[in-house]
C-alpha cells in the first residue's frame, strides 16, 4: 500500500472530485468484503444500534457511530487478529454505522404503535428495518457520483472527513495518529465528566425576561450544547455553515418564540395545538407546540427545493447508471456501484413486499408512498450529512413532513380511525429507516471515496448489516417497552411521541397547518434571499443549544484561519491539524456517550453521577459548563496553533 502518512489536500476539495487521487489508489488491488470484517462490522453494528435504540427512547437522539467504529475496527483488527488493511477497516465502520442509522428509524416511529395501544411485534420490526435499509442504500446509488465526486469541495461531509482522518492515522500510526489520540482522550474525558460524573451540566440554558410596568413584554431562553463533539463538528464544518444555522436559531427563539408569547399574553384559553393557555407556557413550551412545526415545513421545503434543484443532474446520474447496466471493463474499481437492475429490482421489491406482506399490509397506496417519500428524502438526507454530518441530521423533521402528507392522502382515499393510523405510521417507520439509513450510507461511501474503498462491496456489506442490526434494535425496544412502559407512563420516546401526534392530529382533523405553511413560506424565502434554505431552516428546526456549540468551534476555525492567513501552506496544515484533533473529540465523546448509555440501561449511572450528589452548587451551575466549554474552546485553539514547525501531517501534493 502507499506509503502516504496522511490525506491529501485534495480531499477536503479544492480540486475536481475526478481528479481527486484517493489514499488507497484505484490500482491497488486489496481484501475489503471479507468474512473478519463483516464478523467485526456486524458485531459492532448490534453493538450501536441496541446502545442507540435505549438513548433515542429516553432522550431522542442517537450517537453517530461510523467514527468510534473506525478506531474500534482498526484496534480489532490490529491487535486481535493481526491485520492492517485501511479499506478492511473503512468496511467495519461503513456496516457499523447501519446499527445507529436503522435504531434512530425505528424508534422515532414505531413506539408511536404502542402509544395507541396497539400490538407490536418483532417480526413487523425487523420486516419495517429491512425494507427501509434497501430503500436507504439503493438511492443513494445513482446520487453518489452527483453528491460525492460532483460536489466533491462543496458539500463538506465533516463526519465522513473525520472517519477518513481516523482511518488514514490509526492505520499509518505517526504524529498524525498522536493528534488523533489527543483529541480521542480529552473527548472522552470531558463527555465523562460532564455526562458520567455529572460534574458539569451539557446544556446550561438562560431565561430571558424583560418587563414594562411590571408586565412581561418580551420573553425567550438562550442556551448552548456544551459537548465536545459539537465543538469538533464547528471546527470542521466551518463558521459558513455554522453562521447559517444560528441565523435559523435566532429567528425562532429572538423572533418567533417572543412573537407568540407577546400576542398570546392575554390569552385565558389554550391555543392549538398547545393544551395550556400560552400565558402560562414556558418558552420552551412554545418552541415545543409552536416552532417545531414552523421547523418541521422549512425543512420541508427545504427539501423540495433541494430536490427541484437537484434534478437535471439526478436525472443525469440515472441515464448514465442505466447506460453503464451491462457495460464490461474499463471501469475503475473505485467507481463500480452496485448494478442499476439492483436498485429498480429492489425498489420494485420493496413495493410489494410492503403491498403483501402481513406484518406491514400498507395496501397499494402505502407502498406507493413509502417508495416515493423514501427516494425523495434520500437525496435530501444524504445532502444534509454533507452539510453538517449525519449526528445533527433532521430525520423526525423529514419524518413529520412524510406523516404530514401520507396520512393526509390515506385520509382521503377512506384510510381512517386506527387502522388508517397504523398504516400511515408504517408507511412512516420504513420512510423514516430509509432517511436515516440514506445519511449514514452517503457518509460512509464518502469516506470510501477518499479512503479509495469500493463502493459496491461496501453497499453489500452496510444491507448485511442492517439485517441483523435490526433485529438487536427491535429486541431492545420491545423489552425496554415491556420493562418500562411507553409515553406518559414510561420511557419518554420524545420523537415517536411527537409522530404519534402528528399522525393523529391529520386523523382527527386536529393539525396546526397554518404552523406547517408558514414554515415553508420561510423555506422560500431564504431561497429567494439566495441562502442555503437547508442549514437556515435546521437553525429553525432544532434547539438553539446545538447551533450555538457548533458555532463556538467554527469560530476557532476563523481564529487559526486569521492567524496563519499570510502563510497559506502553514494554514492548511494547521486546519488539517485542528480536523484530526476535531476528529478525534467527535470520536472520543461518542465512545464514552456510549459506554454511559450502556450504564443507564444497567441502571449504574445513578451510581457513577457524583455531581448530582455533591457540590450541586457547582455543578449544577449554567456558568460551569460554560467555563469548562470555553476552556475547551480555549485548549483547542492553542493546540492547533501550537508549534513553529510545520503540523505533523505529511501531504502529497495534488495539481488542480
Amino acid at each position: 500500500m502507499s506509503e502516504k502518512k496522511g490525506l491529501s489536500h485534495g480531499a477536503y476539495g479544492g480540486i475536481r472530485g475526478e481528479d481527486y487521487v484517493p489514499y488507497v489508489s484505484a490500482s491497488e488491488a486489496m481484501p475489503e468484503l471479507t468474512g473478519i470484517s463483516m464478523f467485526i462490522g456486524i458485531l459492532l453494528a448490534v453493538i450501536f444500534a441496541a446502545a442507540n435504540t435505549y438513548l433515542a427512547l429516553n432522550v431522542g437522539m442517537t450517537i453517530a457511530a461510523g467514527i468510534p467504529a473506525a478506531i474500534l475496527g482498526t484496534g480489532l483488527l490490529k491487535f486481535i487478529f493481526r491485520r492492517n488493511n485501511i479499506l478492511e477497516a473503512n468496511m467495519i465502520s461503513g456496516v457499523a454505522a447501519m446499527g445507529e442509522s436503522l435504531a434512530g428509524g425505528i424508534v422515532f416511529t414505531l413506539p408511536a404503535i404502542l402509544i395507541w395501544g396497539m400490538n407490536l411485534s418483532l417480526m413487523t420490526i425487523v420486516v419495517v428495518t429491512l425494507l427501509g435499509g434497501l430503500l436507504g442504500i439503493i438511492f443513494v446509488v445513482p446520487l453518489r457520483k452527483y453528491l460525492i465526486v460532483e460536489e466533491h469541495g462543496k458539500l463538506a461531509f465533516p463526519e465522513s472527513i473525520a472517519a477518513a482522518e481516523v482511518l488514514v492515522n490509526s492505520n499509518a500510526g505517526g504524529d498524525g495518529f498522536k493528534t488523533v489520540l489527543t483529541g480521542l482522550t480529552i473527548g472522552g474525558i470531558y463527555k465523562f465528566l460532564s455526562g458520567g460524573l455529572l460534574l458539569w451540566q451539557e446544556e446550561p440554558e438562560w431565561s430571558i425576561n424583560l418587563t414594562q410596568g411590571g408586565k412581561s413584554i418580551y420573553q425567550t431562553i438562550f442556551g448552548m450544547d456544551a459537548m465536545a463533539a459539537l465543538a469538533g463538528v464547528g471546527f470542521i464544518v466551518g463558521i459558513e455553515a455554522a453562521l447559517y444555522m444560528f441565523a435559523g436559531s435566532l429567528v425562532a427563539y429572538f423572533g418567533l418564540i417572543p412573537l407568540i408569547k407577546y400576542v398570546g399574553e392575554g390569552l385565558t384559553t389554550p391555543l392549538f395545538p398547545a393544551t395550556v393557555p400560552i400565558a402560562e407556557m414556558s418558552a420552551a413550551a412554545v418552541r415545543s407546540s409552536y416552532i417545531r412545526y414552523i421547523g418541521a415545513g422549512a425543512v420541508a421545503a427545504g427539501g423540495f427545493i433541494s430536490l427541484a434543484k437537484s434534478l437535471p443532474t439526478i436525472i443525469r446520474s440515472f441515464k448514465a447508471a442505466m447506460s453503464g447496466i451491462g457495460a464490461k471493463g474499463g471501469t475503475k474499481r473505485t467507481d463500480l456501484d452496485i448494478p442499476m437492475t439492483w436498485v429498480i429490482g429492489g425498489a420494485a421489491l420493496t413495493f410489494f413486499l410492503a403491498w403483501f406482506l402481513p406484518m406491514t399490509k400498507v395496501g397499494l397506496v402505502g407502498s406507493f408512498l413509502a417508495v416515493l417519500f423514501a427516494f425523495f428524502f434520500a437525496v435530501v438526507s444524504a445532502r444534509i450529512c454533507g452539510i453538517i454530518g449525519a449526528s445533527n441530521n433532521p430525520v423526525s423533521g423529514m419524518t413529520i413532513a412524510t406523516l404530514l402528507f401520507v396520512t393526509s392522502v390515506l385520509k382521503a382515499i377512506g384510510y381512517v380511525g386506527d387502522t388508517g393510523m397504523l398504516v400511515a405510521i408504517t408507511v412512516g417507520g420504513i420512510v423514516c429507516v430509509a432517511i436515516s439509513v440514506s445519511g449514514g450510507a452517503g457518509q460512509a461511501l464518502k469516506t470510501t471515496y477518499i479512503i479509495g474503498g469500493t463502493p459496491k462491496k461496501v453497499q453489500i456489506g452496510m444491507y448485511l448489516g442492517i439485517a441483523l442490526a435490526g433485529i438487536a434494535a427491535g429486541a431492545t425496544m420491545l423489552l425496554l417497552a415491556k420493562t418500562y412502559g411507553i409515553g406518559d407512563n414510561g420511557i419518554a420516546a420524545p420523537q415517536a411521541t411527537l409522530m404519534s401526534m402528528v399522525v393523529k392530529g391529520v386523523m382527527t382533523g386536529q393539525l396546526p397547518w397554518s404552523l406547517v405553511i408558514v414554515g415553508c413560506v420561510f423555506g422560500i424565502m431564504i431561497d429567494l434571499m439566495g441562502l442555503p434554505v437547508l442549514p437556515v431552516a435546521l437553525g429553525i428546526y432544532l434547539p438553539i443549544h446545538l447551533s450555538v456549540g457548533i458555532l463556538v468551534g467554527g469560530i476557532v476555525r476563523v481564529l487559526v484561519d486569521k492567524k496563519f492567513k499570510n502563510n497559506e501552506e502553514l494554514q492548511k496544515e494547521k486546519v488539517e491539524k485542528g480536523i484530526l484533533l476535531s476528529s478525534g473529540l467527535v470520536a472520543g465523546e461518542a465512545l464514552v456517550g456510549i459506554v454511559i448509555a450502556l450504564l443507564a440501561a444497567l441502571k449504574l449511572a445513578d451510581k457513577v453521577g457524583i455531581g448530582a450528589r455533591i457540590m450541586t452548587s457547582i455543578t449544577g451551575s449554567q456558568w460551569t459548563a460554560t467555563a469548562m466549554y470555553l476552556l475547551l474552546a480555549f485548549w483547542i485553539y492553542r493546540f492547533v496553533v501550537s508549534g513553529k514547525e510545520k503540523a505533523e501531517i505529511k501531504v502529497d501534493k495534488i495539481s488542480a
